[in-house]
């Protein structure tokens, strides 16, 4: 090996850059983080620099939160495996949310059109961060040792 290929895969280890993890599924990490991005961005920021209303304490967090994790998004399609927890915080709130909030309303009858939209848009969110997120990775980075005390 020359220095320069030592070199090279330094800076690529020290970058995290795939990771044992297919370009496949790096595109299509880095696919969800854009995606995410656009939508969170375009939604969240546009409320925070052209407010309509003067926003409740709650609503003004969430947006505040949405739009900094869009922020974080953009990241994510430069370092898609270190902003993984990104993803695997977004599959939790969309599940949380469908069983906390949705079928709650949906059981006592009190489901309106904004939850039933929203269902839809988490339901999407958990189909493609079941199929994009890479389970092994997750396992190894995450879980493997997380019950070894040291």
């Amino acid at each position: 090996m020359t220095k320069e290929h030592l070199i090279a895969v330094t800076h690529e280890q020290r970058l995290g850059a795939g990771e044992g993890l297919s370009k496949l599924r790096l595109a299509l990490m880095r696919g969800l983080y854009l995606l995410n991005f656009i939508s969170l961005a375009i939604d969240n920021w546009i409320i925070i620099f052209f407010p309509q209303e003067q926003m409740d304490i709650l609503s003004g967090v969430a947006i505040s939160f949405w739009a900094s994790f869009s922020l974080l998004m953009l990241i994510g399609i430069r370092f898609p495996t270190r902003m993984l927890p990104l993803l695997l915080l977004q599959l939790l709130y969309k599940s949380s949310w469908i069983i906390g909030t949705y079928l709650p309303a949906k059981s006592t009858g009190l489901l309106d059109a904004n939850l039933q939209s929203f269902f839809w848009v988490c339901i999407a969110g958990i189909v493609l961060n079941l199929f994009i997120i890479p389970w092994p990775y997750v396992y190894h980075r995450y879980l493997k040792d997380f019950f070894k005390l040291r």
